[in-house]
């Protein structure tokens, strides 16, 4: 059995194969010789005929007159021993080709045995049996010829379907065939996947809509705990001798965790102000979020976008664009076969990346016109360390400071730009490291000097056919500070929870701000386990309206 398995093993090397065509073409050469020896008996009506397993048949000339169906017998049981062997043949062929069905093995020698049990059968065996005195029946002979026939059809229609097992360059076409057929419901189900993905991203999960509805009721029953009009501005929100943080977001949970992470960490909280910008909708709920506890005497602003009047499509680009009646249909006509025809740009047909809200970064000195310098945090960071550290840092002149995330080929601006466009291509190298948005300490004063926001205007109004680059903040962001950006070490800022699950434990915990970028942010149910933690222990889950609405439960 050993040396069975290990010839099934080496027929695939060119030595086997050569024995295996000898070992084939041998068979036919004795099928010939056979044949001419049936044939040459016959005519020549030989005294001796030896028939396998029917013995020796001895007559002479001179005494027997011979039969007339006698080679009409033999010529029968000829074509039933031919394809009986080339049955085995085929049988002893398929073992060594060690195919993986093995049924194409069993039916083979089925085949064979057949014809053996067919030729046995004790009616036709007395057919070569008889001696010559005795006649042969002709009915049974024409029984016998018909069940052979019916046997040798068979067996041709099953040497013909067995062929594209031995025939290598039509199962290299199948094999192709099938290969492109995988590749296609692949490519399907990769499209379909990202859409569905897509879909649990932005969905707004059920408990965190009723957090915001909870707080608009608590703000609309009792809007003079909350409300700042016609209270003095506190000085702290425009001194710019503290430690000022921008967090723009609708998101109000998120938001909260981002302040409560960095007070938490925060050696002089009370040194820190935190201006949280939002939307007209959630404005309310962010509001009476965050007047619901003390932070350790750190400072927090909550604003509506619409309170920067000059935020408007007269000065702002994406603005002006989002009334353009093209950009329109690329964001709402967005039905689900046209928005799975290219999964690559599938998330940026979603328009949050030309809300406003995404946008505010590029507008912090008008702003806060009063600052020097600030810090920009998205609204899925977690803070794990004090960040005053970054207010020492010498910015050599540089506008934004950030942690760099190219690593070999990688995250170039190849990868975010047209470089088929000759304005790119003429000011841009298409090799330039790009950095990471989420946690950005911006100079303002160099900011101004060089003048980005008009930077950044001009470039996105020269992409309002997305010409440039397809849409998002990064690819401005990456233009406007080109030559402006210095880089900041890496544990600074260590992204990928939101996607990549192979992050070391050990480089998130010696990070300052780590960052949920990605599908999988924390607080949908698709998060990943090992890095959810390090988020929701910053959720205030002691507050009532966290409790009323099973957040995170």
């Amino acid at each position: 059995m050993a040396n069975h398995h290990r010839l099934l093993r080496g027929v695939g090397s060119p030595a086997i194969r050569i024995r295996l065509t000898g070992f084939v073409a041998t068979i036919a050469l004795s099928l010939f010789a056979l044949s001419f020896l049936f044939a040459s008996e016959s005519n020549n009506d030989s005294p001796d005929l030896l028939l396998p397993g029917v013995g020796s048949i001895r007559r002479s000339m001179l005494d027997i007159k011979p039969d007339p169906l006698k080679p009409r017998l033999l010529q029968i049981r000829k074509q039933a021993d031919d394809h009986r062997s080339l049955a085995l043949a085929y049988a002893s062929y398929a073992r060594k080709l060690k195919l993986e069905n093995s049924k194409l093995v069993r039916i083979f020698a089925d085949l064979s045995r057949n014809y053996t049990d067919l030729i046995n059968k004790p009616s036709y065996r007395a057919l070569h049996d008889s001696d010559g005195s005795s006649s042969i029946d002709e009915s049974t002979l024409r029984q016998f010829e018909k069940e052979v026939k019916e046997r040798i059809k068979m067996t041709r229609q099953v040497i013909a379907e067995a062929k594209e097992s031995f025939d290598n360059q039509l199962k290299i076409q199948k094999l192709k065939d099938t290969i492109f057929a995988v590749n296609e419901q692949l490519t399907n189900a990769k499209k379909q996947g990202a859409f569905s993905s897509l879909i649990a991203a932005k969905s707004i999960p059920k408990g965190l809509h009723c957090l915001a509805m909870r707080l608009m009721e608590e703000r609309i029953a009792h809007p003079e705990k909350y409300t700042d009009e016609g209270k003095d501005k506190p000085a702290e929100l425009e001194d710019p001798s503290l430690y000022h943080y921008a967090i723009f977001s609708d998101n109000v949970i998120a938001a909260s965790v981002v302040v409560n992470s960095a007070v938490k960490n925060a050696k002089e909280p009370w040194k820190h102000v935190f201006h949280v910008v939002t939307d007209k909708m959630n404005l309310g709920a962010m509001q009476v979020m965050f007047k619901l506890k003390e932070y350790k005497g750190a400072h927090v602003e909550v604003k509506a976008v619409e309170d920067y009047t000059f935020l408007n499509s007269s000065y702002v680009p994406v603005l002006k664009q989002l009334e353009s009646s093209n950009l329109q249909k690329f964001y709402f006509e967005n039905k689900l076969e046209n928005a799975t025809k290219d999964t690559t740009n599938m998330k940026f047909r979603n328009p949050k990346y030309l809300s406003i809200l995404n946008h505010l970064r590029f507008y912090l000195p008008e702003m806060y016109p009063k600052l020097h310098r600030i810090l920009f945090l998205d609204d899925d960071v977690v803070v794990q360390k004090d960040l005053t550290g970054l207010w020492e840092i010498d910015m050599d002149g540089k506008v934004n400071g950030a942690v760099e995330t190219c690593f070999g080929s990688f995250h170039r601006y190849a990868q975010y730009m047209n470089f088929s466009h000759p304005l790119i291509k003429e000011k841009f190298n298409p090799k330039a490291c790009a950095w990471a948005y989420g946690m950005n300490f911006f100079d303002l004063d160099a900011w101004r000097r060089e003048k980005c926001t008009e930077e950044y205007h001009y470039w996105q109004n020269l992409n309002e056919n997305r010409a440039l680059w397809k849409l998002g903040t990064l690819p401005p962001g990456l233009i406007t500070f080109y030559s402006t950006t210095k880089p900041l070490d890496k544990s600074w800022h260590v992204l990928g929870l939101g996607y990549n699950p192979s992050i070391s434990m050990d480089e998130i915990r010696n990070a300052a701000v780590v960052h949920f970028n990605g599908n999988m942010k924390p607080w949908l149910d698709i998060a990943m386990n090992q890095f959810r933690p390090l988020w929701t222990k910053h959720v205030d889950y002691d507050l009532e309206f966290v409790q009323a609405c099973n957040f995170g439960l």
